[in-house]
């Protein structure tokens, strides 16, 4: 009989319920369930385990850049990096508010790291997370234009809780692309949050984009109330592998 109700569990897709169950059956607890407990044992398992499914499926879905997390950041003095802000930024709160965040600094310094740990906490708080290079994000998106499915790409990032542009302004927006950027930041502002990473200064970023009246669109929406974090100090990579040469 419970190898039927084992069987008939995953047939179900009741995986939690029925490694609850298997294990309850091949290794009896030293004290007995009530009916009540029981059913109560067997819910939460299958509660658990999907809630689990689901955040390793929100992590698998946002293709972040590295495999990220707050005990892989280095709060360096040097790096002019905040403990308390990015404390803040991992409780998810700016998601909830709708706020964005900036990230800024020279080549190496650790930007996409911190953006992929931030938006790494961000799926394990059960926000909904998609990460991208900037110009490839585009450039996808010119090529769902030719054949209309744009509108679906673009209504797909729209509903993400935490959009996160990583490399931005590494190459210059043509004409396509800061219509693609604007409708992007149209859709999101004021609903959902937009976490951008770049070794170009934000005061830089009107030349980036170009044409003044779309940039000025653009960033008037990005930079109100946005959270901002500039990175200080000489290239992580090139430290370790300094570091490297010398403990060889």
């Amino acid at each position: 009989m419970n190898t039927e109700t084992i069987k008939k569990m995953g047939d179900m897709r009741l995986y939690g319920m029925q490694t609850a169950f298997k294990t309850f059956v091949e290794l009896p607890p030293p004290v007995s369930f009530t009916s009540d407990e029981m059913a109560q044992y067997l819910v939460q398992s299958e509660w658990d385990d999907r809630k689990h499914r689901s955040l390793q499926r929100n992590i698998k879905t946002a293709r972040f850049r590295y495999i990220a997390d707050v005990d892989g950041i280095d709060f360096n003095p040097k790096r002019g990096l905040d403990k308390n802000q990015i404390d803040r930024l991992f409780t998810g709160e700016f998601i909830k508010r709708g706020q964005d965040v900036f990230i800024t600094g020279s080549t190496g310094t650790g930007k996409s790291y911190l953006a992929s740990a931030i938006g790494h906490q961000a799926c394990l708080l059960g926000f909904k997370v998609y990460y991208a290079n900037t110009a490839k994000l585009m450039s996808i998106l010119k090529m769902a234009k030719a054949d209309g499915s744009h509108l679906r790409e673009l209504q797909r990032i729209e509903r993400q809780d935490l959009l996160i542009l990583d490399d931005f302004g590494l190459q210059a927006f043509d004409a396509g692309s800061r219509s693609l950027l604007m409708d992007i930041v149209e859709d999101r502002h004021g609903k959902h949050s937009t976490l951008i990473a770049s070794q170009v200064p934000v005061k830089n970023w009107y030349d980036v984009i170009g044409e003044q009246t779309v940039a000025d669109a653009i960033l008037d929406r990005l930079v109100h109330q946005s959270i901002r974090i500039e990175l200080k100090g000489e290239s992580l990579r090139k430290t370790k592998k300094q570091n490297n040469t010398v403990e060889g």
